[in-house]
């Protein structure tokens, strides 16, 4: 299913949440939310779900309007908010009768059984849910929000609490997931977006500063260094790279290889090369250093 936020604004009090939001997403895309606390994630995912209303702008997915088709699209979406909320007197197995039974899931057994078992809930299986880890009651929310087998998910913070050997396995179960759904998620683990997305939002105080595929976030930044990778077959010291013009800074990182801080629009890398050759050293390696995706979001973010 695809997924259309058009102007999306939302306003509590006097504070604005959100401010004109607008992006696409379609039909079997894993899409992350990133952004600071207090960005508007939540919020965002909230209306979208239909759960709150916007100010202004409009949701549509696959066409109809959310506020005007509700139930219809309800039916169709499967939610895990950030602050799960689940009946701690019940068991796992009677939580989730009550849960398919709301769907009006037929053979609930059968069902129920598939999804204890996608989610790993057998080993907890016949405890309350009260009593669980949070990491449990965490696979706890998620089978709720699948067990329906929605079209659409959107998980707000899906790995939050869980262990790393558990974190890999949500990771795999989402990524499976979004071969036949659409997924939203939010998180602020980077490397979970950079396993599962294959786009990433970026908000910052209810604006949306960048929208981009997983591949190509990396190349976003908000200034104009980049850093150049170098290895020779021979020492230099970093006073050697004073003649060369637009380096703005040298960290020698072992006695034949640097990393070099130079203005992006001044390329260095033919001046690197006859810096060797004047000192009789060929360059064994050269490289763009890639910004991690923790980077350009601090670069963005703090901006």
């Amino acid at each position: 299913m695809s997924i259309e936020v058009r102007n999306i604004t939302k306003v509590f009090g006097e504070q604005k949440a959100l401010d004109n939001v607008s992006f696409e997403i379609r039909n079997g895309e894993i899409v992350g939310f990133l952004g600071p606390n207090g960005a508007g994630k939540s919020t965002l995912m909230k209306i979208i779900t239909g759960y709150i209303p916007a100010t202004n702008g409009e949701v549509l997915i696959n066409g109809m309007n959310i506020l005007e088709n509700p139930i219809e699209i309800r039916k169709k979406l499967g939610y895990l908010p950030e602050q799960n909320p689940l009946y701690f007197d019940m068991y796992i197995v009677e939580y989730l009768k009550f849960v398919a039974g709301i769907y009006g899931i037929k053979n609930k057994k059968a069902r129920i059984d598939e999804i204890v078992s996608l989610t790993g809930l057998e080993p907890e299986i016949n405890k309350k849910i009260g009593t669980l880890s949070k990491g449990y009651k965490q696979r706890v929310g998620l089978a709720q929000a699948i067990i329906h087998d929605p079209e659409v998910l959107i998980l707000d913070e899906p790995t939050s609490g869980l262990d790393p050997n558990q974190i890999i396995e949500i990771r795999n179960l989402i990524k499976n997931l979004g071969k036949e759904k659409t997924v939203i998620l939010s998180t602020h683990i980077m490397q979970e977006v950079e396993a599962i997305c294959d786009r990433i939002l970026l908000i910052k105080k209810g604006v949306l500063l960048a929208n981009d595929k997983a591949e190509d976030f990396a190349h976003l930044n908000s200034d104009s260094i980049s850093t150049l990778l170098v290895e020779f077959d021979g020492e230099l010291a970093e006073n050697d790279f004073a003649q060369i013009k637009g380096i703005r800074n040298v960290r020698k990182q072992s006695p034949t290889r640097f990393a070099i801080e130079y203005n992006k629009n001044n390329d260095i890398r033919k001046s690197v090369f006859n810096l060797a050759v004047q000192k009789g050293l060929a360059v064994l390696n050269m490289q763009e250093k890639e910004k991690s995706i923790e980077e350009v979001f601090a670069e963005l973010t703090n901006g």
